[in-house]
């Protein structure tokens, strides 16, 4: 679970049915809604861990509440990208948890934009659990954050999110595997 991190969990070849109708994919704005929703709620899930060492940094907490705002038509695509820009400068400084927390929040708010951002904010939320404990308690944490995301999932659009994460998975540093 060591590894390098890359900001790179976009694959070559879109797939439409995670392109919004808007940009000439099959995914619906509901649809879209309930992914930029799940992916805060996964970002959301390990905030804490950035929150213990970062307390005076709101751009984390600010990035997932502009997903939120975003799914509730409450703001504008840009405005929320952008925010999700700063959650992610936030976690540039940082090592560790804090750093893939801050990196879960900032790719949370990116959905708005380009609806796969959901699984960059699920696989940050994972690597952020997994490191966040001990070396030899990591696979199991990781396994845990990532089952306890699955049953966040919409239930209609589960099997497309877990078929998205078995495509992207290599991309994804591997943290969607069994």
């Amino acid at each position: 679970m060591r590894v390098k991190d890359s900001l790179v969990i976009l694959p070559a070849v879109r797939d439409p049915r995670l392109v919004s109708v808007r940009r000439g994919g099959h995914l619906t704005e509901a649809d879209h809604q309930l992914l930029a929703l799940w992916a805060a709620t996964c970002a959301e899930h390990v905030l804490g861990l950035f929150e213990e060492t970062n307390r005076e940094d709101d751009r984390p907490r600010a990035a997932i509440e502009a997903a939120r705002a975003w799914a509730r038509g409450e703001a504008k695509m840009m405005a929320t990208r952008a925010i999700g820009g700063h959650a992610m400068g936030a976690a540039r400084p940082l090592r560790g948890a804090p750093r893939f927390a801050a990196y879960a929040a900032g790719q949370a708010a990116c959905v708005a934009h380009v609806p796969e951002h959901d699984l960059g904010a699920a696989a940050y939320a994972i690597k952020a659990a997994a490191v966040a404990v001990s070396p030899d308690q990591e696979r199991e944490a990781a396994r845990a954050e990532r089952d306890w995301q699955r049953q966040q999932i919409p239930d209609h659009l589960r099997a497309l999110v877990l078929e998205d994460q078995r495509r992207r998975n290599s991309i994804c540093w591997s943290v969607f595997e069994a």
